[in-house]
């Protein structure tokens, strides 16, 4: 049992990686569609480019969503509106005017007046209970057909316009008075007839619901079928009509979400195969070609969500609308690992990345054509990501190539230009100010995850942070060394191709530790006393190889970046301090030289490497008395070598011909330094 705990302990970062995988395999996998996908791409109006194509299985033709959606409202406007009627209420209103009216109009009227008034009376309730009178408000069309129902029998049909709302009491009994020329009882008659009038006719919504619900149910959704093996469309043809809705319907078959249990499984399983393929294609690279971020497990998350919150967003917009599919910006991703780590690692997670969004876009070709192309124009065209300026040159460079690449691919398609839909145009440049919310991004990121950035580098650089003020203050002859070395290292990295922002803030941080004890360093002994005067070797020695340890320690406590910490950590690799060394065995032969070398670890990168080169040669230049040209090339020969020779490169991936142009870069710069010249004759 402990053996399989120590086990399990040792594997534990395998055993991270190995969850991660799984997990984000599912995760990608749950955002795909669950559904077999037509293997055609085609869009209507233009050609179709694959074989002829023959049907594979009997399927009914599918009206369009726009065909359905005008069938359904016709009948929704076809259908009729039923409505209650009270048949007792023209009678309870006739005689309730009979007996008000005579306290309406008096006596004093005479008798045919009063007769023709209350034939008016009568003639206006007729009108209003013709077809009757609502109890409410409604906004229907005047031409909607209305049944009346008395009981659940049908008693009349007419149309809505025909029924009486409580605005028109008024204009009917002006109407009918006119008629009878008795418009100056038209105030009596109004005040009567307000308070008499009660409505008929009451609204069924329950039942003109279900009439329309019962006639909606009868809608077709199909318009035919077509037989199995019957020729669909030939190679060239144009994609178009009854031709397009055929294509649509095959389509929609295959993508149909009605699979059986047996099928949906399998369609999972393919695609589980095909996300993990991609996702151990880049953990095989990692581990091929970038152990150290292999072996960094917050690296290895920061690619993994990147890649998944990539398929993420363009299954949401696949979702929501395809046509918008151009708008993600998909340049994002080789931006931000370029920035993070290096283009090719940028390059290749890009490629499977997109690779895998292939299984969800439509045209999938064209898409993957498009993504790839303009992702290798991001790697290419994209450096110093510090500079503003270089961002938006390569983002419009992008842009320009997305809408090459699109027209061609056009013409292609179609033959010409004629129907060329320049709003596609419009969504590539949207994606171009859309890749430029990467600079708030990878400052997110930095925070997130702990990584490091050329922006976060740049501010690193400043010779103004209260790190660097303090290391001018507390040891002047150090810092000023340090911005040696820092140019010298910038140099040598410009020269191999290495990256020189970090190369250059490892050189000024990479001696810090030297503030504890600065007096102990020679370069900061301004007085002429040598405390080291009164220690042993042993003693002296050991604050020399401390600073290394006191170093990382301040750099922890500042929160500086671990790839800046790396340098402190490996500038001295494991060399001697010789001097003292040497000293010491000059009175006692018996030493352990472990006790004077630093403590490691040797350099693990090419920027590392190029820090000791510099730091060895800078800090000996000092010693030079009377340089020449060729005392110099002897010095950094020797120097270099001793490092060679003590096997301090070996970690490190560069070359021996890399290390001959940082030679060749170093006498340069120190023959600069030295203002040496040619000597005249006089």
């Amino acid at each position: 049992m402990k053996d399989f705990i120590n086990t399990l302990y040792r594997n534990h970062s395998l055993g991270y990686k190995l969850l991660l995988f799984i997990s984000t395999t599912f995760l990608i996998v749950y955002l795909f569609p669950k559904s077999g996908k037509f293997k055609y791409n085609f869009e209507k109006g233009k050609p179709w480019q694959s074989e002829n194509l023959y049907a594979p299985f009997n399927f009914a033709i599918k009206k369009t969503d726009a065909e359905i959606t005008t069938e359904k409202q016709e009948i929704k406007d076809a259908s009729p509106l039923y409505f209650n009627l009270d048949a007792s209420v023209p009678n309870t209103i006739t005689n309730n005017f009979q007996r008000q009216f005579k306290s309406v109009f008096l006596d004093t009227i005479p008798v045919y007046t009063r007769n023709d008034l209350k034939d008016a009376g009568i003639q206006i309730i007729d009108k209003l209970y013709h077809f009757g009178v609502l109890n409410e408000e409604h906004n229907y069309s005047d031409t909607k057909k209305v049944i009346i129902l008395e009981g659940r029998v049908e008693k009349e049909q007419t149309q809505f316009v025909n029924l009486v709302k409580e605005n028109q009491l008024k204009a009917i009994i002006v109407k009918v008075l006119e008629s009878k020329d008795l418009l100056t009882y038209k105030n009596e008659f109004t005040s009567l007839f307000f308070d008499l009038v009660e409505p008929n006719l009451e609204f069924n919504k329950e039942f003109s619901s279900r009439v329309l619900q019962e006639e909606l149910d009868k809608v077709s959704y199909i318009r035919g079928s077509v037989e199995r093996e019957t020729l669909i469309i030939s190679k060239g043809e144009v994609v178009e009509g009854v031709k397009f809705q055929i294509l649509k319907s095959l389509e929609s078959e295959y993508e149909s979400q009605v699979w059986n249990k047996s099928n949906y499984i399998w369609i999972v399983f393919a695609y589980t195969l095909l996300v993990a393929l991609a996702l151990l294609m880049l953990l095989l690279f990692l581990r091929k070609y970038r152990m150290s971020v292999f072996e960094n497990n917050v690296k290895v998350t920061f690619i993994f969500f990147n890649v998944a919150f990539m398929v993420l967003i363009t299954t949401l917009v696949v979702n929501y609308n395809s046509q918008y599919i151009y708008v993600v910006p998909i340049c994002i991703l080789p931006l931000v690992l370029k920035a993070f780590f290096d283009a090719r690692l940028g390059l290749f997670t890009h490629v499977l990345t997109v690779l895998l969004l292939g299984l969800v876009v439509p045209n999938s070709y064209e898409y993957m054509f498009l993504q790839i192309i303009a992702g290798i124009v991001t790697i290419l065209t994209v450096s110093e990501l510090y500079k503003r300026a270089n961002l938006f040159i390569s983002v419009g460079q992008i842009t320009l190539i997305y809408i090459v690449a699109y027209f061609a691919f056009f013409v292609i398609h179609e033959g010409s230009v004629e129907t060329l839909q320049w709003e596609t145009f419009g969504l590539f440049v949207l994606c171009g100010l859309a890749t430029l919310f990467v600079q708030p991004l990878i400052y997110a990121y930095e925070k997130l995850f702990g990584l490091v950035s050329d922006v976060s580098l740049l501010e690193l650089s400043d010779t103004n942070t209260k790190l660097l003020k303090e290391l001018s203050n507390k040891a002047p002859g150090t810092f000023h060394h340090s911005l040696n070395v820092a140019n010298l290292a910038e140099a040598a990295a410009n020269e191999i191709g290495a990256n020189a922002m970090l190369v250059r803030v490892g050189a000024l941080y990479h001696d810090i530790g030297k503030m504890k004890n600065p007096t102990y360093f020679t370069e900061n002994q301004s007085t002429g006393i040598n405390p080291h005067d009164e220690l042993s070797p042993t003693e002296s020695a050991q604050i020399i190889i401390n600073h290394v340890i006191d170093g990382i320690e301040i750099a922890r406590k500042n929160n500086l970046p671990d790839r800046v910490i790396d340098f402190i950590r490996t500038h001295h690799g494991t060399s001697l301090v010789y001097y003292f060394y040497m000293k010491e065995k000059e009175v006692n032969e018996l030493i352990a030289i472990e006790d004077f070398m630093y403590p490691g670890p040797k350099p693990f990168s090419k920027e590392t490497a190029i820090l000791m080169m510099c730091d060895s040669v800078e800090a000996a230049s000092k010693s030079l008395k009377e340089p020449t040209s060729t005392k110099i090339d002897d010095f950094v020969e020797s120097i270099l070598n001793k490092q060679m020779n003590d096997d301090q490169f070996l970690n490190a991936n560069i070359t021996f011909k890399e290390i001959q142009s940082i030679k060749k870069i170093l006498k340069q710069k120190l023959t600069n330094i030295y203002h040496l010249r040619i000597e005249y004759p006089e």
